[in-house]
């Protein structure tokens, strides 16, 4: 059951390695857009950036989970301990996937996260079958001294992981601000009066483009106050 806030408990909406926009409970008002912070989750101690500053909730702000409190800001230790926890990120990255390729397994590595308490290294893969990779986690385990857990994505959390251009000419949505996938269907190119050539509302993860949902609602309703199509106006 979604829990209520009580009256006058700030809460502040911390961004950790996804997009995505986590509530905890804060007493430090003073907290801004971009601060660092150290906080406590379901997967373990994690470090976090302000996403949106503390507010105090409406009497109808329901989390989807009980708030956990923010434990600190960040201290200059905690910073350094950031910065060279992302470059241990890469050589596990780059250990997992030459590891990968001795035991020839079809894997794709794509992103590391290491907990801020060091209690899991999280590593996210691609690939396109099922993959039994139990020896690889244990020669991970023994070299990382830590709990190890792989995680394989799809073809379009490969590329929010990789990131790249799209046929617009920009970077690819769901690297740059997308918090979740929605579901794309090719009712939203027909109901915009696209073109169905599958190159031109595909996305380079070979899936219908997320941007087609962007004007969807706008569209039914705009159809049905205008006039058919072919149909003889006066201006």
């Amino acid at each position: 059951m979604m829990e209520e806030i009580k009256a006058k408990e700030y809460v502040v909406g911390i961004r950790l390695r996804s997009l995505k926009v986590y509530y905890f409970s804060t007493d430090d008002l003073d907290l801004k857009v971009g601060d660092w912070v150290i906080v406590k989750t379901v997967q373990g101690t994690e470090a976090g950036r302000v996403a949106i500053p503390p507010f105090e909730p409406p009497e109808n702000f329901q989390p989807p989970s009980p708030l956990k409190p923010i434990l600190r800001r960040a201290t200059e230790e905690d910073l350094e301990k950031i910065k060279e926890y992302r470059e241990k990120e890469k050589q596990i990255l780059e250990y997992a996937q030459k590891k990968a390729n001795e035991m020839s397994l079809p894997m794709k590595m794509l992103a590391c996260e290491i907990t801020f308490d060091y209690s899991k290294i999280t590593i996210h893969f691609a690939s396109e079958d099922r993959v039994d990779f139990r020896e690889l986690v244990k020669d991970l385990a023994s070299q990382y001294k830590t709990r190890i857990e792989l995680h394989q994505v799809g073809v379009r959390d490969e590329v929010k992981y990789m990131g790249g251009l799209g046929i617009c000419g920009r970077e690819v949505c769901c690297h740059l601000f997308l918090q979740e996938f929605e579901s794309i269907t090719v009712k939203m190119a027909k109901e915009q009066s696209l073109a169905l050539n599958p190159l031109k509302i595909s996305g380079i993860c070979g899936r219908l483009m997320c941007c087609l949902a962007y004007e969807y609602e706008t569209y039914q309703k705009i159809k049905e106050e205008l006039p058919p199509k072919g149909s003889i106006i006066e201006t």
